[in-house]
This record gives structure tokens, sequence and C-alpha cells, in this order.
């Protein structure tokens, strides 16, 4: 049996790393969104929101990148404030709304009904104009219990929200909130996104992640590094 080979170069590569923001997917919130996130942020901390909406953001800027005709900041306002109603709802029942096999309908309208009333507050006092602000509460109201597209813009924040699911947090997420392993928790996610995604980016990005996340249980991959 030969020795495992090193992994380690041994030489200091620092000075290849690129700076600046030139590489393609890189990216942060800018000063906009940030003021955004930064009033969403107190109505996000029940059950992941927060993280969660931090990640459907950074899929919905991918999202975007490819969809030349949406407009980005009614995406990117919705998007950060799309779960801000999970707020009003108590969060022992959270989970109850949302649990495969079961669900509470009326709790899901609900969340969608008083996040878009704080969506409009919080874009009012940061001097969005009316039909901004009219545009992004539409698509909040409605975004998980709608199952059409409003326009291109809705499509993406649902396929954004949606696409989480399958990511690492996502999968890691769902485990802990129903007690689940990760192959578990990776076939309830991906059955519930597959078929409910409204672009073909989307379609791609989440089979993508659905194959990387499968392929992390496959026997194969077990002990190696």
């Amino acid at each position: 049996m030969t020795s495992p080979t090193s992994t380690r170069y041994g030489r200091d590569v620092r000075s290849h790393i690129p700076v600046g923001k030139g590489i393609d997917g890189y990216l942060s919130l800018s000063d906009r969104d940030a003021a955004v996130w930064e009033r969403a942020a107190a109505y996000l901390h029940v059950r992941n929101n927060d993280t969660h909406t931090l990640y459907a953001y950074g899929i919905a800027r991918a999202l975007l990148a490819v969809a030349p005709d949406a407009d980005e900041e009614v995406v990117l306002c919705a998007i950060l404030l799309h779960d801000t109603g999970w707020s009003t709802v108590a969060e022992h029942e959270i989970l109850e709304a949302i649990a495969p096999g079961g669900g509470r309908p009326d709790l899901i309208r609900k969340h969608e009904i008083e996040g878009a009333r704080i969506a409009r507050d919080i874009l009012h006092h940061l001097d969005y104009d009316a039909d901004m602000i009219e545009r992004v509460v539409a698509i909040i109201d409605g975004h998980d219990s709608r199952l059409t597209a409003l326009s291109v813009e809705d499509a993406i924040v649902k396929d954004a929200d949606k696409l989480w699911r399958v990511t690492p947090h996502g999968i890691a997420t769902v485990c802990g909130w129903f007690g689940l392993t990760r192959d578990e928790s990776l076939r309830i996610t991906a059955a519930r996104v597959q078929g409910s995604l409204f672009t073909d980016a989307a379609r791609t990005m989440g089979r993508v992640l659905t194959a990387i996340a499968s392929l992390d249980g496959a026997p194969q991959r077990q002990g190696l590094t």
C-alpha cells in the first residue's frame, strides 16, 4: 500500500490572489442593499431566517446575472424582506407551518401578509418611491402561496428562496428542524425544489447543488479528504 502524497505546496501563493471585484460571482452587499438588510434583520431572528435570507440574496444575485431584463433593485429588496413576516408568528408554530406532509397554510399566508406590511414600512422609511414599494410588496405578498409568477422579478425571488433548501446550509438547517440525516434532508428538500422552479438558470443551479450534496453521501466519497 502506498503512502499518501503530501497536499502541501510549501510556497506562499498569496501574491497571486486576485484583488478587487473582478471575480464573477464573488459579491458582498452594496450600500443600498445593506441599508435594507439592517432594517430587515430585526425581523429575521427566528428559525435561521437571517442566514437563509443572506444566502437567498446571493442566489438571487447569481440568477440576476443571467436575467438582463429583470429589475435588480426590485428583486434584491424583495429577497431581503421576503421572510420578515415570520417574526409575527409564534416560533413554536413556524415548523408546523412548513413541515413536510403537514403544514399550516394559514400561517404561511399570515407571514406573507405581515411581511408585505413590514416591507412597505421599511422601504417607506428608506425613502423608496411608491411604485417601487408596491412592486416589492406585490412579490412578498404571495411568494410562498402563489403558484404562478407575476413577473420575471417574482420568478427570481421565488427561485432564490427555494434554492436555498438544497444549499449546504439549507440541508443542515432542515436536518436540525426535523431530526433528519443529511441524506434524508436532501431527499426531502430536493423533491420540494424540483418541479417548482421558474427559470432555466435556477433549474440548472438546483441540479448542480443536489448532485454535489448527494455525492457527499456516496460510499465512494466516505473517508476521502
